[in-house]
C-alpha cells in the first residue's frame, strides 16, 4: 500500500541571530503531485526548503521523508537520499563546459581519469530525453540565462530524485521554454516524483499545481487543493489583505523631452534604436528574450560600449562611457541580474543602499548620514530586515530588490531605468514597487520600464517601445495597447519607421 505523503515537515522552527524566520510551520507533500509554496518574499518558503536539504539545520521540528525521520547535514546527503533542488539564484561555473557543470561532483571516471567520452554521451542522452537543444561542449558562460536555467533543471532531473524542488524556475525562461518545463514536470509526475514548486506567477501556479500551501511572515497559513482556490482568495491568504490595484497607473502630466536617443547601436545587440523619453512618463520596453532591451539600457548607462548613434539629455549631447558618468548625469539603472550586478551580498543593507551615492558622504565617510538615509528608505519602501547593518544576502529576494530601488532613489536621478523590477517578487511587494514607480512618475521622474511580463508593461506604461533581436519594431501608444499587437511587433523583423500607424 502506497503511503499518502512522501514528505512531512512538522512544527519547523528556524532562528537566525535576531530573527525567527520560521515559526512552527508545516508541509505535507504527496508523491506524484505538484505542491506549490506561496507567500510574500520573506514568508519563509526558501528557508523551509533550505532546512529540508541540509543548508540550514532547523532549530526544532521533525522532517519525515519516505516514512523515516531524517536530519540532513549537507545538500549531498539530501541528494543521495533522492531530494534535488533548482535554486532561484543560479551558481554555474562559467569557465567550464555544460557537461562538466551538469555532472559536477559526480563525474564518471575511467581508472584515475575523468571519462570525458561517457560524460558527453550521458549529457546528450539526458538532453535528448528532455527534448533540450543544448551543446554539452559549450562553455557554460556562453549560454543565455534562460539556457543556463534549463541546464539546471536537467541537472536536478538527472539525479532520479523522489522529490524535485523548483524555486522560481521560470523567472528567466521564454514562453516556449516554460511550456517545455511544464512537459518535464508532467513526465516527473507520471514517474510518481513529487515536485515542490515556488513561484509568484499566478497563471502558471493554477495551471500546474495540485496542492498549494501558503506562508505569511514565517508562519503557516494553510493548505488546500488548487481547484478549491481562486487568484483573489490566494492573494488574500498570502498578504492578509486584498491587493485590489496591481497596476496603480495614474495619469501624470507628461512634460518636456528629458532623454533623446538617436540611432543608438551597440555591436550586434542594439541596432539603430531611436526614441524620446519625457518628464513624468513611464516608457515601457517589450520584446522576447534576446530582443536587446537590456542591452539598450546598458548602453545608455555606460555599461556597454556605444558603437553608433547619439544620446541627448535635456537637449545636451552626452558621451557616457561608464556608470559613474551616467550617475553624474542623473541617470540610474536597476539591473536585471539582482545577484550578479546588483547586490553586494556580504555587505550590509546600509552599504548596499549608500554605495551609488558615496561622493555625497565625503571623506572620511559620514556614517551617521548613511545610516539615517538607509533607515529612511527602509521605512519608505517597507523593507523587512532585522537591522540596517544586516548583510543583504540574509534578506529575501524581494527585500533585496527594494534595497536596490532605495540605492538608486538616493542618487535622486532624473531618469530611472528599471529592468525587470518585479522578477521573483511576490504580489504584495509587486504592488508596492508598482505604486512607487507610479508615484515617482507623478513627481516628474522620467522612467524606462523593461519587463517580460505583458500585464506589467501594459499596465504601467504610457507608451511601449517594442524590440526584436536588437531592432526597434514599434512604439505603441497606451490607447492602442493589446497583447496581440505587442506580440506581433515583438516577432517582426521590420524596423520601426517614424509616423507608422500602430495596430
Amino acid at each position: 500500500m502506497s503511503q499518502e505523503y512522501i514528505l512531512e515537515m512538522i512544527d519547523i522552527v528556524k532562528e537566525f541571530p535576531g530573527v525567527r524566520a520560521l515559526k512552527g510551520v508545516q508541509l505535507k507533500v504527496r508523491p506524484g503531485k505538484v505542491h506549490t509554496l506561496m507567500g510574500e518574499n520573506g514568508a519563509g518558503k526558501s528557508t523551509l526548503m533550505k532546512c529540508l536539504i541540509g543548508i540550514h539545520p532547523p532549530t526544532s521540528g521533525k522532517i519525515i521523508y519516505d516514512g523515516k525521520e531524517v536530519h540532513f547535514k549537507t545538500t549531498q546527503e539530501a541528494l543521495n537520499s533522492g531530494i534535488s533542488m533548482i535554486h532561484q539564484e543560479l551558481s554555474p561555473v562559467p569557465e567550464r563546459s555544460v557537461a562538466e557543470n551538469l555532472w559536477l561532483g559526480r563525474v564518471p571516471v575511467k581508472g584515475l581519469r575523468v571519462d570525458h567520452k561517457k560524460m558527453r554521451e550521458d549529457s546528450f542522452k539526458l538532453f535528448e530525453s528532455l527534448g533540450l537543444d543544448v551543446n554539452p561542449d559549450e562553455k557554460m558562460g556562453n549560454l543565455t540565462v534562460a539556457k543556463m536555467q534549463m541546464v539546471e533543471i536537467a541537472k536536478a532531473v538527472s539525479y532520479d530524485s523522489k522529490i524535485v524542488i523548483m524555486d522560481e524556475p521560470t523567472s528567466s525562461l521564454t514562453e516556449t521554454e516554460v511550456e517545455h518545463l511544464f512537459r518535464i514536470i508532467e513526465d516527473l509526475k507520471k514517474k510518481n516524483v513529487a515536485v515542490i514548486y515556488i513561484s509568484h506567477k499566478m497563471e502558471e501556479i493554477f495551471r500546474i499545481s495540485d496542492d498549494i500551501t501558503v506562508f505569511r511572515d514565517g508562519e503557516y497559513v494553510g493548505t488546500d487543493e488548487a481547484k478549491n482556490l481562486t487568484v483573489d482568495k490566494l492573494i488574500t491568504l498570502m498578504v492578509g489583505r486584498e491587493v485590489t490595484e496591481m497596476f496603480p497607473k495614474i495619469e501624470c502630466p507628461i512634460g518636456e523631452t528629458v532623454l533623446k536617443v538617436e540611432n543608438l547601436s551597440a555591436g550586434k545587440a542594439v541596432k539603430n534604436v531611436s526614441f524620446e523619453l519625457h518628464k513624468g512618463e513611464i516608457l515601457g520596453m517589450a520584446g522576447l528574450v534576446g530582443a536587446g532591451r537590456t542591452e539598450t539600457a546598458e548602453t545608455i548607462f555606460g555599461l556597454r560600449t556605444k558603437t553608433g548613434g547619439k544620446i541627448y539629455k535635456n537637449g545636451k549631447e552626452l558621451n557616457i562611457k561608464s556608470p559613474e558618468e551616467a550617475i553624474a548625469n542623473g541617470i540610474a539603472l536597476l539591473t536585471e541580474d539582482r545577484r550578479g550586478q546588483g547586490i553586494l551580498g556580504l555587505l550590509s543593507v546600509t552599504d548596499n543602499t549608500a554605495i551609488a551615492n558615496m561622493k555625497q558622504y565625503g571623506f572620511p565617510l559620514k556614517h551617521k548620514q548613511m545610516r539615517e538615509d538607509t533607515a529612511d528608505y527602509v521605512s519608505k519602501l517597507n523593507i523587512k530586515t532585522p537591522d540596517i547593518q544586516t548583510p543583504i544576502q540574509n534578506l529575501s529576494g524581494g527585500n533585496q530588490q527594494k534595497v536596490l530601488v532605495g540605492r538608486w532613489l538616493l542618487t535622486d536621478p532624473e531618469i530611472l531605468i528599471v529592468d525587470e523590477p518585479t522578477r521573483g517578487i511576490d504580489v504584495g511587494a509587486k504592488a508596492e514597487i508598482h505604486s512607487l514607480i507610479t508615484r515617482l512618475a507623478g513627481e516628474g521622474k522620467a522612467i524606462i520600464l523593461i519587463s517580460s511580463e505583458m500585464p506589467e508593461v501594459m499596465g504601467m506604461s504610457d507608451r511601449i517601445v517594442v524590440m526584436h533581436e536588437g531592432v526597434m519594431t514599434a512604439i505603441v501608444d497606451r490607447k492602442d495597447f493589446s497583447s496581440e499587437l505587442i506580440l506581433e511587433y515583438a516577432t517582426s523583423d521590420k524596423p520601426y519607421e517614424p509616423g507608422q500607424k500602430e495596430g
